[in-house]
């Protein structure tokens, strides 16, 4: 099987969130256990491996994601850098629909080389600050709220962009407070620098102490914010040592994730 590395939410190598992708030649997947022993052996936050599906399905290929430890049932970033292969080897043109466990998703390329994720929009519910979490996180919420099935974490605003920044979380302790982890956030302090909201994710719960940039995420940071900020199109920032750029545009019960993505390695998975 052919494996290649892509920097997603990135226009340069070594930045963004770095994802596996696997295009398998048979029409269905391994069984599971090869799956995530491969994920395992390129321990990266997520492995993507995907199949083309009969012409008369409802989606053009399957696609599955992984951690080091766990399945997962929504990922942006390596659905950004599957679309990236896809593109760049002519393997598809214009709108690639996937098919998935958190349902049809689309990604469409453009001509500047960008591509654009069409997600659901995770529903956003209130939810008590539990005993431990601000000790944990190392900073005192202003709101928390449940993100919903899909991703399972907590979104968690805090005061302002250089708390975010500044965090050094005890990450075992958040694993006992959401399914896969904790989503910070807090407005930009100079939304002139080319971004409106930061975040930073950390999830313990599923192997990733901390994911560089999180296409997921944004499917709930994105409606945060543009109720917030009164706009549909957005811009946030993802404050990792690695850093990305996820352009959100929120459109009722779909959430649109534009970014890049730059393919750093390609070889062959020899086991």
């Amino acid at each position: 099987m052919r494996i290649r590395i892509v920097d997603a939410f990135t226009d340069r190598p070594f930045a963004g969130n770095p994802a596996g992708v696997l295009l398998l030649d048979s029409g269905t997947f391994p069984d599971d256990d090869r799956l995530q022993r491969i994920a395992a052996e390129v321990n990266l936050s997520e492995t993507a491996f995907a199949h083309r599906l009969p012409q008369d399905a409802a989606a053009d290929w399957a696609l599955r994601w992984f951690t080091p430890t766990t399945e997962v049932d929504m990922c942006g970033h390596a659905t950004l850098a599957t679309a990236h292969v896809l593109h760049s080897t002519g393997t598809a043109t214009g709108t690639v629909r996937f098919s998935a466990r958190c349902g049809i998703l689309t990604a469409t390329a453009h001509e500047d080389g960008s591509i654009t994720l069409d997600f659901p929009t995770s529903p956003l519910t209130p939810a008590t600050v539990a005993d431990g979490v601000a000790a944990a996180l190392g900073a005192e919420p202003l709101s928390v709220l449940d993100t919903g099935e899909h991703i399972g974490d907590l979104l968690v605003e805090l005061a302002d962009e250089k708390t975010v920044r500044g965090l050094s979380p005890d990450v075992r302790a958040l694993a006992r407070h959401s399914r896969r982890g904790i989503i910070a956030t807090a407005a930009a302090e100079d939304p002139t620098c080319g971004y409106d909201y930061v975040s930073r994710c950390f999830f313990p719960n599923v192997g990733i102490d901390e994911d560089p940039v999180t296409g997921s995420a944004h499917t709930a940071l994105a409606p945060f914010w543009s109720a917030r900020l009164g706009r549909d199109d957005l811009t946030g920032l993802q404050a990792s040592a690695r850093s990305g750029l996820v352009r959100t545009s929120v459109r009722g019960d779909r959430t649109l994730l534009t970014g890049t993505a730059v393919t750093v390695i390609d070889g062959e998975l020899l086991a």
